[in-house]
């Protein structure tokens, strides 16, 4: 069991003795402070404070931040108050111990941020003395090494709030070391077998390649060696949590992953780092694109490092990452180094700019906290500091929503409910009106607009990333079909019937559940969906039910030989009703419709090629009429015959945009030094639109042939 006395005896490295007793003596007064309190495992509660200044000692952090550590729970669990530590310890450690108190208030179970309001509580604390985090992280990395002894609830809750949290604290603050740790067991905690299998794996799998990483760490090495350039090539391990998402994200399997090489090369100056980069690009070829040079530009929390990618032998990825011994030093501990090299009495640029950096960056929350309205309006500016992985953006009531990067207005629609994601028509994002596609930046405020009669589109799958927004999309879209090839079913069958002169109405109920009974359908919304989608024919359908209304033993009536009404179009009957993309019909072109099984009828041009074939099954072309309320916009491929010149494009868009209409695409292809073919596909109302367009564009004086293209 690890005792205080083990604790002075590492602190001696690094501390001087008056300062160890007065680690000591914080410890002595704990553990009578916290006298028969014990941890959920049954040790003195005790323990938990020793091993948090452990933690710390690690990290050679100063004796007040130790001091700190053995007396964080007293004022939460115990009857003694920040004055009497205060007395006892002086102030500065009181203040320690006081923030990290008020941090243990913040909760955030089931999302990553809770109230806004806790946020400044975190900012305050680490803004009075930035230590207060980092005794916190180390609070937390006990806690989560000891979590066996909760229930299996509290445990995910612990481990959500940590990934959600504190882990990206450790990684803002560029402590390594504790981020990876905090998210090990965080993927233990919520995942435990997946966790185990892939320890299992990757245990196996360093057994298998040892050989390969001895050779090519040997390799790198003697090149170093013979360059004459010091430095110690290491392996460089990928932790869990990494591992899996990857796997996930990049839907890559196991093998794939442990198949890349990482060696890490540490060196004693940045000069020495760009030469070892020389040595390691002639000893195996480097991956174009993929060197980054964060020694020149550090990360946001003080990291830098030389990161290049190899072809290894056979073509094996390696990744080498080279950086200084104080560089090392930042990667693991961050913040933190500060005091690794304040210990030593050793003033280090590197680590003092990582302190001034966390300075700043505390400074900057208490300015923005300063000029912020409130509470919500300061978490606006601060979120994308602390998560910069993710975009937090708000409702018009202030409300926090997190989604992931590249999200967009569609996903948030959905996220705050799937009615709003269903019926959203347009978003005002800060107040100015926005496309549904519009990709989202954290620190936005949404208000979504929507309609009643609003409906999803198939395009929206094209650009949501969520996977709510994707599964709401395809169920609302999936519903919308099944509605829209209903009505259709029925004005089909109706039609169809009308040559026997009945309707569905006028049947009687027998000879429909004949019907269904006969093919097994569970009733009639089955059966007009089915005409409705063009796996059933109607006027096939129409003589059964004739057969059934007469008896199966009677001759049905023959239908009449009269031409029924056309159906109607409009162009917004929704997903049952298509376009072809062959010949693009327009409102005033004579159109036919054909049944296709699936997708419901599909709109051609009445001289379109593709009808030929289809005319041999009568039964499924149906005679079509353009509705006089029509309020849509349908494309048109166009083919033009121009002299090329200079400003060809912008004048033709020009006069097309006054011509009320829309270029959805533009293609040019020159024919010779003088000959250009533009083809365009403009969005118009009708045929009258389109020819008042291609009179227009008749009057320029180099535009010679133009052909509206069909099929």
């Amino acid at each position: 069991m690890f005792t205080i006395d083990d604790l002075a005896d590492r602190l001696g490295g690094y501390l001087p003795q008056d300062e160890i007793q007065q680690v000591k003596r914080a410890f002595y007064y704990a553990e009578q402070a916290h006298d028969g309190q014990r941890r959920r495992s049954g040790e003195p509660y005790v323990t938990h404070p020793l091993a948090v200044a452990n933690i710390l000692a690690n990290m050679h952090m100063d004796h007040q931040s130790l001091m700190a550590a053995m007396l964080h729970d007293v004022i939460e669990d115990t009857g003694v108050d920040k004055e009497a530590l205060g007395q006892q310890f002086g102030k500065p450690v009181a203040e320690l111990v006081d923030g990290v108190s008020k941090l243990t208030q913040i909760t955030f179970e089931d999302k990553a941020v809770a109230q806004a309001e806790n946020f400044q509580k975190m900012v305050l604390a680490m803004s009075r003395d930035i230590r207060v985090i980092i005794v916190k992280l180390a609070d937390r990395l006990h806690n989560m090494r000891t979590l066996g002894a909760l229930r299996p609830e509290k445990k995910r809750r612990i481990a959500r709030e940590t990934l959600e949290i504190y882990a990206r604290v450790a990684s803002r603050l560029g402590i390594n070391t504790i981020r990876v740790e905090l998210e090990d067991l965080s993927f233990q905690a919520l995942h435990p077998m997946r966790s185990e299998r892939i320890k299992r794996a990757v245990a196996s799998a360093r057994g298998q390649r040892r050989a390969s990483i001895r050779q090519i760490q040997n390799s790198l090495q003697k090149s170093l060696d013979d360059e004459g350039l010091k430095g110690s090539v290491i392996g460089r391990q990928k932790h869990l949590l990494s591992i899996y998402r990857k796997m996930r994200d990049q839907r890559k399997s196991f093998a794939e992953i442990m198949d890349v090489f990482g060696f890490r090369i540490i060196t004693q100056d940045v000069d020495t780092c760009y030469r070892i980069l020389g040595v390691v690009h002639n000893l195996y070829k480097p991956v174009p694109g993929r060197f980054k040079d964060y020694i020149a530009i550090p990360k946001a929390n003080g990291y830098q490092s030389l990161h290049t990618t190899l072809f290894g032998t056979g073509g094996m990825p390696i990744e080498v990452q080279i950086r200084t011994r104080e560089m090392e030093a930042m990667a693991n501990n961050g913040i933190a180094a500060h005091w690794l090299y304040k210990a030593g009495q050793t003033e280090h640029p590197i680590a003092e700019g990582s302190h001034a950096r966390a300075r700043a960056w505390v400074k900057g929350l208490l300015e923005m906290q300063r000029h912020a309205g409130d509470s919500l309006e300061f978490i606006e500016h601060v979120k994308n500091d602390l998560f910069p992985d993710d975009i937090y953006v708000f409702t018009p009531k202030g409300d926090i929503m997190e989604l992931p990067q590249g999200a967009t207005v569609i996903d948030f629609a959905y996220s705050v409910h799937t009615d709003i994601g269903n019926s959203c028509i347009a978003c005002r994002i800060d107040r100015h009106l926005a496309p549904l596609s519009t990709r989202l930046e954290s620190g936005q405020t949404l208000e979504i607009i929507t309609a009643p009669g609003a409906r999803p589109n198939l395009a929206w799958l094209n650009v949501v990333v969520t996977a709510k927004a994707r599964s709401a999309i395809r169920h609302a879209l999936k519903h919308q079909q099944h509605t829209e090839a209903v009505q259709l079913g029925r004005r089909l069958l109706n039609k169809a019937l009308a040559t026997f002169e009945t309707s569905l109405e006028e049947l009687p109920s027998g000879p429909l559940e004949a019907l269904l009974a006969e093919n097994d359908l569970a009733d009639e919304e089955a059966l007009l969906t089915s005409i409705g989608l063009g796996t059933r024919v109607a006027h096939v359908v129409a003589r059964r039910l004739v057969d059934f209304q007469h008896g199966d033993h009677m001759p049905a009536p023959t239908a009449r030989n009269q031409v029924q009404g056309p159906i109607m179009i409009s162009g917004a009957e929704g997903m049952v009703i298509k376009f072809a993309r062959c010949c693009h019909p327009l409102p005033g072109d004579p159109v036919i419709g054909h049944l296709s099984a699936g997708k419901g009828i599909v709109v051609h041009r009445a001289d379109c090629r593709n009808l030929a074939e289809l005319r041999s099954d009568p039964d499924k072309l149906f005679a079509l009429s353009w509705s006089d309320q029509i309020d849509e916009d349908f494309p048109v491929p166009l083919r033009l015959e121009v002299e090329s010149r200079r400003g060809l494009v912008a004048e033709l868009a020009s006069l097309i945009t006054d011509a009320d209409a829309n270029i959805e695409r533009i293609d040019i292809e020159e024919r010779d030094a003088r000959l250009s073919i533009v083809s365009l596909t403009l969005a118009v109302r009708d045929r009258v639109h389109l020819a008042r367009i291609i009179k227009r564009l008749r009057n320029l004086s180099h535009v010679g042939k133009i052909t509206r293209l069909s099929n």
